[in-house]
């Protein structure tokens, strides 16, 4: 685990469990903190009252954990090849993200400010590429918090930037099974064809819906364009075959569609500022 602070009232914690077993981690954590964890991959349990209960912790999952009455020390099970990174926080640093706008954040209100708040939801593919740089990214320790302090903020925006309960009168994709059926079907096809996707016309008469629908429902389920997402999952693919070491720019190149391997080059910079070469030189030094 390596633990790294923000500033004051803000730390964040990493954990990689690379060992065949099961580890378990610990972290006193009083009760004015607010705790957010997410699960880059694996899984594992939280254990609470001596583990008399546990909280089970999944893949692409972030878990918030806030309780004002009692203190929730982390006691973590984490299993083997799983990656984590949490969030500590303060109530007192937490409002002053916010300020006027503490509202918008439902445990924040007043009326809920002494009740305890637990929510798990999944991480978005944004989400996703954040925490592979702050588990992933090394850089020199002297502007090391200063990176994490930027990503961390980060973070925590695309957490929140979701839409509101208000919102989803208005959207037929969230009250419409059916259409959200053929949504995830969308993001399916182009997952499993991205060397050669479809065509926004040829998705939409696949899934049946029409493409005005399908970009409207996509964008409200997904947060992202149907190929801005394409391009997010192929980014994150280059990024851990990079990291696997077992393939080269031209290789990886070619697995994602890539015509030439410079149309992957301009791709991966202009996701991540900096070229495949680069990346590759700084996860291996």
């Amino acid at each position: 685990m390596d633990r790294t602070v923000i500033e004051n009232g803000f730390y964040i914690l990493r954990y990689k469990n690379e060992d065949g077993k099961i580890l378990n981690y610990e972290e006193a954590v009083s009760q004015e903190f607010i705790q957010f964890h997410f699960c880059q991959k694996g899984s594992g349990n939280f254990l609470f009252n001596g583990g008399s209960y546990q909280l089970p912790l999944m893949s692409k999952n972030v878990i918030l954990l806030y309780n004002p009455q009692k203190a929730l020390p982390i006691d973590l099970n984490l299993t083997p090849d799983s990656a984590l990174v949490s969030l500590v926080i303060s109530i007192k640093k937490f409002h002053s993200l916010f300020s006027e706008d503490a509202n918008h954040i439902h445990f924040l209100s007043p009326e809920n400010s002494t009740k305890k708040y637990y929510d798990t939801r999944p991480i978005s593919p944004a989400m996703s590429v954040v925490l592979s740089q702050i588990m992933e990214i090394k850089i020199h320790e002297s502007i090391q918090t200063l990176y994490f302090k930027g990503k961390v903020y980060e973070l925590l925006s695309l957490f929140f930037n979701k839409n509101e309960d208000a919102d989803v009168e208005q959207c037929p994709f969230l009250v419409d099974e059916k259409n959200v059926r053929k949504i995830r079907k969308a993001k399916e096809i182009i997952l499993s064809q991205m060397t050669e996707p479809p065509t926004l016309q040829e998705l939409s008469a696949e899934i049946g819906l029409n493409i005005k629908k399908l970009k409207e429902g996509f964008k409200q389920i997904y947060g992202d364009t149907v190929y801005g997402y394409l391009l997010d999952h192929k980014m994150n693919e280059a990024r851990s075959m990079l990291n696997s070491k077992q393939y080269n720019i031209n290789e990886i190149s070619l697995k994602l569609g890539y015509s030439t391997s410079s149309h992957f080059i301009v791709a991966f910079k202009k996701k991540f500022g900096t070229t495949p070469k680069k990346y590759l030189m700084s996860v291996s030094s």
